[in-house]
């Protein structure tokens, strides 16, 4: 019989329909395919075909010249302009304000055809660490009330170029979907006087049912009442509310586990296209006892259509505790 779940950060519910549960194998979908050759900014050689670095860790080289590990540069086409005042207004009944913010691209390696899944953990520690960086810098900039790291892989996900590399977005406001899960958080925390995460962290390890995986630092699990199926989470079990706060323990502990975790979906989902979110406390705020940083894997399995869109209700045919365990029996950890 299908259930209905009820998150228990967001107090959103979703559809759990055992009556379509799928397999990994039942899923419809198109494998990343590997890249191809071409002309690509990314690529050593093209630093020119992109604007000018705003950091690089490098081997050797010149600044916007061949040599570097990980680069990251403006957005050729940002969504929002770095350049002037806020001038926020009404117009009638309504509000705007001025497009400010920052759009950056991590540039994750020179290797054209790389992965998170298949990169060296070193090379995906110092792409944390470049995240860390920038978030640290920009948020000197008090304009900016929340920046958010993501990464496309495949065109799926959205992603238009093939080259590995991640983006960050920094934004005037607080979106609403993260204002949710803070204000949600608070309001656990002022009745309980605990962290609803760290809650999750210990039931999920304790029953170990919906567990992917945990080290001593970090925990991998599929969410009690999640929207897609094989959505994952990984989380530091140590309370901290902001990512660019994480000690460099945490960050080489997450490169192996990012990596690890990836390698199992791309085993059990054959390369799917997927989104990861990094979720963090707003940058102005100081370090919060009730919001916990997170990062959730989605991979690209089924739509969004009418019914969601409608009423803000999701449908998942996978069971979490059925892709915990399709991720646990994979193996390569």
């Amino acid at each position: 019989m299908p259930e209905l779940r009820k998150d228990p950060i967001t107090g959103r519910w979703v559809i759990i329909s055992t009556d379509r549960a799928k397999r990994p194998s039942d899923f419809i979908r198109k494998s990343v395919p590997l890249p191809t050759n071409g002309i690509c900014p990314f690529d050593y050689g093209n630093e020119h075909k992109t604007p000018p670095e705003i950091l690089a860790y490098r081997t050797s080289g010149d600044r916007d010249q061949p040599g570097w590990r990980v680069r990251v540069v403006p957005n050729k086409f940002p969504v929002l302009g770095i350049e002037g005042e806020l001038n926020r207004q009404g117009e009638g009944m309504y509000d705007k304000m001025s497009g400010i913010g920052a759009h950056e691209v991590i540039i994750e390696t020179p290797d054209h055809a790389a992965t998170f899944a298949e990169m060296p953990e070193r090379q995906i520690e110092e792409v944390l660490w470049a995240f860390k960086e920038r978030v640290n810098d920009l948020k000197k900039d008090h304009r900016f009330r929340y920046i958010i790291l993501f990464k496309n892989h495949g065109e799926a996900a959205g992603a238009s170029l093939e080259h590995p590399h991640c983006q960050l977005i920094a934004l005037p406001v607080i979106p609403k979907r993260v204002k949710e899960q803070v204000d949600a958080g608070k309001a656990f925390y002022d009745l309980k006087e605990r962290c609803i995460f760290c809650d999750i962290i210990r039931h999920e390890s304790a029953a170990g049912v919906r567990l992917v995986m945990e080290t001593d630092r970090l925990t991998v699990l599929e969410p009690y009442a999640p929207r897609f199926p094989f959505e994952t989470w990984i989380l530091p079990k140590r309370h901290e509310s902001h990512f660019e706060e994480a000690g460099a323990p945490t960050l080489q502990d997450l490169a192996w586990m990012l990596r690890s975790t990836l390698r199992k979906i791309d085993k059990v989902l054959e390369r799917p296209a997927y989104n990861f979110i990094v979720h963090s406390a707003p940058v102005q705020e100081p370090p919060l006892p009730y919001y916990h940083w997170h990062i959730e894997i989605i991979p690209k399995l089924t739509k969004v259509a009418g019914f969601e869109w409608g009423t803000g209700f999701y449908i998942n045919p996978t069971p979490p505790e059925e892709s915990a365990r399709f991720l646990r029996e994979a193996g390569l950890a």
